[in-house]
């Protein structure tokens, strides 16, 4: 029996607001003493009222919008019930029959032009718990992360796979960032996530009882305890015995095995009923247009304009766009930078060249220059294992350095070793290092033949390789004028003057 795997997924984001969902304490508690950050409200104290926090609400409403929900125009909080150490109040502040977004759709590139469009159940607004520690015996806990604001995005069973799973979190990760709501960082708990898989008999449409998988941590054990249970219950369904009931489990990343933990509860356990001491929620037409006019370009519409407008192929845009750390010296993200660098080239260029020109050139070569910069800018951070923050020459000099390059005023070596010491020197341009180095390109025949007829003349037994067939040879000449001219020749013309030597 041919079997497929069916796999919906649960994700907790947390949201980074200045103060937490329901109350005005600190919403950063990274690092904070434990239980230092609370108050009556977030602990749960008898009296007390909640008070949404406005900018998780709108927060939350993009985040809709940004994964394709229609946003219900009612929407409501909810008592969620149940009984555990880190929930003070004996029930979770949540939304249940009205959340904020419904009937999503989010894709999902799986590599090259394969694309599948993922559905998204709903998405909610609710409060975080405190945090459990347990040492030896003992168990401790700290209320600091108790009402943080937390998104719960549900997706339809609509996965297939556990890398499927895997590249749908990166990719909601990286629209979080985009959108500014959440670092969504899983090794910190801003992104977690419960996987909800069984299987069937491919061709098949019903759903058959399903396993939730919790205490998943990062991406690559995402994609583990999937796999790990897919063949879990694989070898239950070779041996007659498919899984009877909605069940959860654990993950243990050290056993590298999900551990069966209880029956999982249906919504009726819960004893949901509407939160009385804060009004429904009434969302306009013309507010939802206002949060959607605040959404910034995502990064499925910012790679595709990258590969439209600039010519790059998806994977140079892929590596451009998913950075988004500022640089402190810049304030701004990779993708933004390497804009400007390439503006900034632009502009510089038309200082050397009529419009005309230059409209000509841009038009003809703007694809050519685009994927050079990426490339330049890529290979710096790759070689040198920076981020953004390690690239802390201005992206105008940087635009004006690789003018140079190009336009052959300088080599490509040159620019490597030019921007080597722009990154020690921030405030110094190019020419200016260009100038005192003496570091401008050897370019006419008239400078660089007499150099070359020197090097052909000392070296009689490559010449006469050369002129026996083994062409590979004009390699050794151009290195030794490179040598000659420490780097300032440009190899094209170098390879041209020698071509046109061997010949007489």
């Amino acid at each position: 029996m041919k079997l497929e795997a069916i796999i919906g997924l649960e994700i907790h984001v947390q949201l980074k607001t200045k103060s937490k969902m329901f109350c005005g304490c600190n919403n950063t508690s990274e690092g904070a003493a434990p239980n230092t950050l609370i108050c009556p409200v977030c602990t749960g104290h008898p009296g007390t009222l909640p008070v949404p926090n406005t900018q998780a609400i709108d927060w939350a409403v993009m985040s809709a919008l940004a994964l394709g929900c229609t946003v219900n125009e009612h929407s409501k909080f909810d008592r969620k019930h149940y009984f555990y150490p880190d929930l003070p109040k004996g029930y979770q502040i949540s939304q249940y029959d009205e959340p904020i977004g419904v009937h999503g759709e989010f894709v999902v590139s799986a590599g090259g032009d394969t694309e599948r469009v993922i559905g998204i159940e709903r998405l909610h607004l609710e409060e975080d718990v405190g945090k459990l520690s347990h040492v030896g015996k003992d168990s401790f806990i700290d209320f600091n992360r108790a009402g943080t604001p937390l998104m719960e995005i549900v997706t339809e069973p609509d996965l297939r796979s556990p890398e499927e799973a895997k590249d749908f979190l990166q990719q909601l990760r990286l629209t979080m960032r985009y959108l500014g709501v959440s670092d969504a960082d899983m090794e910190k708990g801003e992104l977690r996530c419960d996987a909800n898989v069984s299987l069937r008999p491919v061709g098949d449409e019903k759903l058959y009882p399903k396993t939730e998988v919790k205490n998943v941590n990062s991406f690559r054990n995402v994609e583990r305890a999937l796999a790990f249970e897919i063949e879990r219950q694989r070898g239950l369904w070779e041996q007659g015995k498919s899984p009877a009931e909605h069940t959860t489990r654990g993950w243990d990343a050290t056993s590298q095995e999900t551990v069966e933990q209880r029956r999982k509860e249906a919504a009726s356990d819960y004893r949901y009923f509407p939160e009385p001491d804060i009004p429904p929620l009434h969302f306009t037409r013309e507010f939802i247009a206002a949060i959607r006019a605040q959404t910034p370009e995502l990064p499925d519409a910012r790679r595709a304009r990258f590969v439209s407008m600039y010519g790059l192929t998806a994977a140079l845009a892929d590596s451009l766009i998913k950075d988004v750390a500022r640089a402190p010296q810049h304030d701004m993200p990779f993708w933004k930078y390497f804009e400007e660098v390439l503006t900034e080239f632009r502009e510089y260029g038309a200082n050397e060249k009529s419009a005309v020109e230059m409209e000509a050139f841009w038009k003809e070569r703007r694809d050519d220059v685009a994927r050079f910069i990426a490339k330049f800018l890529l290979n710096r951070i790759s070689s040198e294992r920076r981020e953004i923050m390690g690239l802390p020459v201005k992206p105008e000099n940087l635009g004006r350095l690789l003018w140079m390059a190009y336009s052959s005023t300088i080599t490509m070596s040159t620019a490597a070793e030019l921007y080597e010491k722009m990154v020690d020197n921030p405030n110094l341009g190019p020419h200016t290092l260009v100038k005192d180095a003496g570091l401008t390109t050897m370019g006419s025949a008239q400078e660089l033949e007499p150099i070359l007829r020197e090097i052909v003349d000392k070296n009689p037994e490559q010449v006469a390789k050369y002129k026996a067939g083994k062409i590979a040879v004009l390699q050794f000449f151009i290195g030794e004028a490179m040598k000659a001219t420490r780097g300032k020749a440009q190899a094209s013309v170098v390879k041209s003057i020698l071509e046109g030597i061997f010949k007489e």
